[in-house]
């Protein structure tokens, strides 16, 4: 946990990566205090209805920590013949990516640096993505031999399409973050400066939303993989979960009495 710092900023809650000796290299202690931020946060009593996630210092994070273990798997530095470079991709990382997938709040990544290897992937899994001037994402699984992780195969074709998505993780070139927004990979370029302001910003408005913001962030990314028809059905059933909820009532009342709606996440 000395390397996963969280904090709160009302109801948004947020979590630093700090390890900025290896510009926040994702080991296992890292995705250990990951997971329990995340966890923590998304406990009701927590008061936490949107999450921010950033790096510290120079980078987002660099990916998976090959001096301490052994890159995705842990086991890099195995023997030939006995070394499985998916292993910790099946224990640790796929499950905490799958985690953040159907998280109950909304998750603004403030990408600030080096998004490298895994940590483009989890810097994709963010809800909105803000990045600053001098950041960039990068699949530099190309580059020690092995191929792209943490969902980015799954990520990257849905956003940027094919061509993009291949160039990408073919060539492991770097994407710098004015690129990456003109491709549609993520929502925002801001000064670095800004960064953090910003992100806070928009979860902030995210956290004062109403309940049906975790549904709408669970139907959208349900529809990457859903068909047309799946879709329609997936769409009535929320939908009739939403309207029962205390914060459309709060919203009708609201809209009827012409006043800002007080959401309250229920």
């Amino acid at each position: 946990m000395d390397k996963v710092r969280t904090h709160t900023d009302g109801q948004v809650g947020v979590i630093t990566i700090n390890d900025p000796a290896t510009l926040n290299a994702a080991g296992m202690d890292v995705m250990e205090g990951l997971r329990a931020a995340f966890d923590g946060f998304a406990r009701e009593d927590s008061g936490v209805r949107a999450v921010v996630l950033t790096g510290e210092g120079r980078g987002f994070c660099s990916g998976a920590n090959l001096t301490a273990g052994g890159g995705a798997a842990g086991g890099l530095s195995q023997p030939r013949g006995e070394n499985d470079a998916g292993a910790a991709l099946e224990s640790v990382y796929n499950p905490f990516i799958t985690g953040l997938r159907n998280y109950p709040h909304a998750i603004v990544t403030a990408v600030n640096g080096a998004a490298a290897g895994v940590g483009c992937s989890l810097a994709l899994m963010g809800d909105l993505i803000v990045a600053g001037e001098s950041a960039y994402f990068l699949q530099a699984f190309r580059r020690i031999g092995l191929v792209p992780d943490g969902g980015s195969t799954y990520i990257l074709p849905r956003h940027i399409g094919r061509a993009r998505a291949m160039e990408m993780a073919l060539l492991g070139e770097r994407l710098p973050a004015r690129q990456a927004l003109e491709w549609g990979l993520i929502n925002r370029c801001v000064p670095d400066e800004q960064l953090m302001p910003t992100a806070l910003e928009l979860a902030r408005a995210l956290a004062s939303g109403p309940k049906s913001i975790g549904m709408i962030r669970r139907l959208i990314w349900d529809s990457l993989d859903n068909d047309f028809a799946d879709q329609l059905h997936a769409e009535r059933v929320v939908q009739r979960d939403a309207g029962r909820t205390e914060d459309f009532r709060e919203g009708v009342a609201a809209f009827i009495q012409k006043r800002p709606a007080q959401f309250s996440g229920r």
